[in-house]
């Protein structure tokens, strides 16, 4: 997965409309730490651009996202959010929404 470290970095690709999947983590948390592998095996299925961001080390990125809490699992489609996972996430309705995605659903 690409990490985002940088706001600007962020606001670049929505500002270019992209379409991608960004996975927000902290430290020191077992749930991010469980997760990221689960997410990361998809990386290979699916042509969108899989991202990480960590919410400890760039929490103006939380803040304009409204996250409170971690893991969180966002989709972006065309520059905005279509989908959110937050905290505990089916892994099977992340794999269909990433489907739909993928396939064009959400034109």
């Amino acid at each position: 997965m690409n990490s985002i470290e940088l706001m600007q970095e962020y606001q670049e690709k929505i500002g270019r409309r992209e379409s991608f999947l960004l996975f927000v983590k902290t430290d020191n948390c077992s749930v991010c730490d469980g997760l990221s592998p689960q997410v990361e095996g998809f990386e290979h299925a699916y042509s969108l651009p899989f991202c990480t961001a960590n919410a400890a080390r760039l929490p103006e990125l939380a803040d304009s996202l409204l996250l409170f809490t971690a893991p969180v699992v966002l989709l972006f489609h065309e520059g905005k959010e279509i989908h959110r996972f937050a905290r505990f996430v089916p892994i099977g309705e992340l794999r269909q929404k990433l489907d739909e995605l993928e396939e064009g659903l959400y034109v």
